[in-house]
């Protein structure tokens, strides 16, 4: 007993020294340079909850034409009183089965801490209260707002060059989830894509920020 007591110390503290590492020590470790372009900024909005991350982009012109080909789904991205899309990406158990704490299930959970396959999650709102304590918002230059568009634009999964979305999915009347690249694990999360995601749009993050807490503490660091 007192040798496996030992090793669950030990996981324990290697854990946590992951984690404080991952929090940090800088991804890219050195800052990337970023455009000045003071007057053509973009307005994003990281939006957390005690176990998952997702961004917000501003409904415009050139964003509800860019990501209109959600609208055949059900999403209504050219609706005058959305304005904003958010976005995330997660396990596909854990995601489709788990709207709140009350549906938490065995299986999912499982399923998230082992291997799962992913999905888009994509709905819209109104206005956001930047001031919330959940609400980190950035300012990105244009080029830095398109590069980010393109990286979430890439991890829908195409068929024939469409979007999949998943078939009776979704919390509400005008969300929904779609198909999405890669494979979701216990190191591989929903907050390591955001992570990936701001990086594209020349932010820097902590190393590896597996929770939102770990994530945006890595932001107010290096940005």
């Amino acid at each position: 007993m007192r040798k496996v007591f030992r090793w669950l110390i030990a996981a324990v503290l290697l854990v946590v020294l992951a984690v404080a590492v991952g929090t940090l020590v800088p991804r890219p470790l050195f800052s990337p340079s970023r455009a000045a372009e003071p007057t053509a900024q973009r307005r994003i909005l990281l939006l957390s909850n005690p176990i998952h991350t997702d961004i917000a982009i501003p409904l415009s012109e050139d964003t509800r034409a860019a990501f209109a080909f959600l609208g055949g789904s059900g999403v209504p991205v050219t609706d005058p009183g959305a304005e904003w899309l958010v976005i995330g990406w997660g396990g596909r158990a854990f995601y489709l089965e788990t709207p709140t704490w009350a549906d938490l299930k065995p299986l999912p959970v499982f399923r998230a801490l082992t291997i799962d396959s992913s999905v888009m999650h994509v709905d819209i709102a109104g206005g956001i209260d930047e001031s919330h304590p959940t609400v980190t918002p950035f300012d990105l230059g244009l080029m830095e707002f398109q590069r980010l568009s393109d990286f979430i634009q890439a991890s829908f999964t195409r068929q024939a060059g469409e979007v999949a979305a998943v078939r009776d999915a979704g919390y509400g009347d005008y969300d929904r989830f779609f198909e999405a690249n890669g494979y979701f694990n216990a190191f591989v999360g929903c907050n390591t894509w955001t992570s990936a995601a701001l990086r594209a749009a020349g932010l820097r993050t902590g190393l590896w920020n597996p929770l939102p807490q770990t994530l945006t503490l890595s932001l107010k660091f290096f940005n």
